[in-house]
């Protein structure tokens, strides 16, 4: 279920623009909570029900991150435009444009998340809490886990994969399929996979150029420009409470996660048993159970 948004727009980003939806009054009181998408190259839209949020009177605010969804596509822009600072850059920005840099709260999910880590070690005055959903502290670690969990693949699918990726046609229609059995696993487990993942999920392939340039092909087979970034150095630096959430059955594993369990100074971790990479989506009452309690544990400034 989706909250209708209170407001919808776009905030000048440089000679950009990047879109965003608020749901509720952001300075009704509560402490708004600011929604950073994966990918990168994804959009807003899976982490819609997020606005479930505002019904206890928090605001919500999801946006999406330049070069894709409502904000400004630049697809003919190459690496050295596609940096990890663009992105830190677009969300201080995008806080500065709402009015909210001086109070609000951090959700990041997959990429999202890694890029929470990253602004949180800045040591921004504003922030008060973090979570860091469904992310790897490193993409080093991640294409690890990755390989750990193609191997257990059915078999002669991580075979297909591997002939494709080394003759270079990742494009080809049978890698596609060849990729199905490991987003079944260790991405969404739901069929069929729900409106809100197959929105962005289409999206991201609608205009890859973020995606294939930072990314890859696919989530297991990372050649971008991130595939040796990692935030495992800013951990000890995060400075508010954070909560790290994984799926039992996630891409991002128990070792993806475990430097921000061991560096990050005030953190927790719950898991949802029953979820993949999307538990707001495979679990969505257990999810919001636990996001509330740790929201909510934080208190609100002044109270």
């Amino acid at each position: 279920m989706h909250v209708a948004p209170s407001a919808k727009g776009t905030a000048p980003f440089g000679e950009h623009q990047t879109w965003f939806r608020v749901t509720g009054d952001l300075h009704g009181g509560r402490t708004p909570l600011v929604v950073v998408h994966g990918g990168p190259g994804s959009t807003h839209d899976y982490l819609l029900n997020l606005t479930a949020l505002a019904q206890d009177g928090r605001p919500v605010v999801h946006y999406d991150q330049i070069g894709n969804g409502g904000s400004t596509h630049l697809p003919d822009r190459g690496a050295d435009f596609w940096t990890v600072d663009l992105f830190l850059d677009e969300l201080d920005n995008l806080l500065r444009h709402l009015g909210i840099a001086d109070d609000y709260l951090l959700f990041g999910q997959s990429w999202g998340g890694l890029l929470g880590v990253a602004h949180a070690a800045r040591r921004p005055a504003g922030l008060r809490g973090l979570v860091v959903a469904n992310a790897p502290a490193s993409y080093p670690l991640w294409l690890q886990e990755a390989k750990v969990l193609r191997d257990l693949l059915p078999p002669g699918v991580n075979d297909t994969l591997l002939r494709h990726e080394a003759a270079g046609t990742t494009d080809s229609q049978e890698y596609f399929d060849a990729m199905r059995p490991y987003y079944e696993r260790h991405v969404c487990r739901l069929t069929p996979w729900p409106r809100d993942f197959m929105a962005s999920f289409m999206e991201v392939y609608n205009d890859p150029t973020v995606y294939y340039t930072m990314n890859g092909p696919n989530e297991f087979h990372v050649i971008g420009t991130l595939r040796d970034w990692s935030v495992v150095e800013h951990c000890a630096d995060v400075a508010v409470p954070t909560l790290v959430l994984t799926g039992g059955h996630d891409e991002a594993t128990p070792a993806t996660v475990r430097p921000f369990l061991d560096l990050i100074p005030d953190v927790r971790w719950e898991v949802l048993e029953e979820s993949s990479h999307m538990p707001h989506l495979e679990e969505p009452e257990r999810f919001l159970q636990v996001l509330r309690a740790h929201l909510d544990a934080l208190g609100e400034q002044g109270s």
